[in-house]
């Protein structure tokens, strides 16, 4: 059985539904051909040239990301524009370009599931971009961030510091930028706040209530979550009997362009 990007789309689209994007999102099907078929799938959190030059490799012709292109409205491509030159590369290649943003992020089993699991939560609750749940043995401060780090493959940046033997039982997440969401977690009984950004006065805010804030990295948040979308599309296509090879990128967020 041969998959199209459209079946690629209604797979993404039952587990994480589009129409529950937000307002100012542009997540969705943005480039290609609906009935195009599928030589392979590249994963990433981003469009970049790096992520290209890996699909052309591996003759991947659809690109999926947690990020969306477009994101502001388009009124010119240009080549000696950053967006633009992507966009027109893609285009060359007659490739696809599906986004699962804030959709993916809300998602039972999306960004924010795959966070909390990493981070050792159980018991979790939480809706849209907050998750929220207990940490098994209360581990101490000290001890936890650490672990986390080493989870995520990431460094900290602590905002608000609990004294080291501080034992913390609850802990909310939210990832990418999402820490105007400390105050549902506080309320939720969290003592310690994860994010991939952390804004200031939101952690003075964090500090000033007696609360941690864990600033652990847009991508090292987000990552994990459209890696594992790449795993469910993968038991997709093996189910369906589809030939297809879904590819998670290995290069950075921030590796240096191929090309200029």
């Amino acid at each position: 059985m041969e998959m199209t990007f459209q079946m690629v789309y209604d797979r993404i689209n039952a587990c994480a539904p589009f129409d529950t994007q937000a307002d100012f999102d542009n997540s969705g099907f943005l480039l290609g051909n609906p009935g195009e078929k599928v030589r392979g799938i590249q994963v990433a959190l981003d469009v970049t040239d790096r992520v290209l030059d890996e699909a052309e490799k591996l003759q991947a012709n659809l690109i999926v990301t947690h990020h969306p292109m477009m994101f502001s409205p388009v009124q010119r491509l240009r080549e000696d524009d950053y967006e633009g030159r992507l966009i027109a590369r893609m285009i060359r290649n007659r490739m696809g370009l599906i986004c699962a943003h804030t959709n993916l992020d809300a998602a039972k089993g999306g960004i924010n599931d795959v966070l909390a699991g990493i981070c050792g939560l159980e018991n979790v609750t939480g809706e849209m971009y907050l998750r929220v749940g207990t940490l098994p043995g209360a581990p101490r401060f000290s001890e936890l961030v650490p672990e986390i780090e080493k989870r995520l493959n990431t460094v900290i940046r602590i905002m608000g510091q609990l004294p080291g033997d501080t034992r913390i039982s609850r802990m909310g997440v939210s990832s990418g930028a999402g820490s105007e969401f400390f105050r549902q977690a506080r309320e939720a009984g969290a003592q310690v706040f994860l994010s991939g950004e952390i804004r200031h006065h939101h952690a003075l805010e964090m500090a000033g209530l007696g609360m941690a804030g864990l600033e652990a990295g847009h991508f090292a948040t987000e990552e994990p979550g459209i890696f594992a979308l790449a795993d469910a599309l993968q038991s997709y296509a093996d189910l369906v009997e589809c030939r297809v090879r879904i590819s998670k990128t290995s290069t950075g967020a921030y590796a240096l362009p191929s090309v200029f």
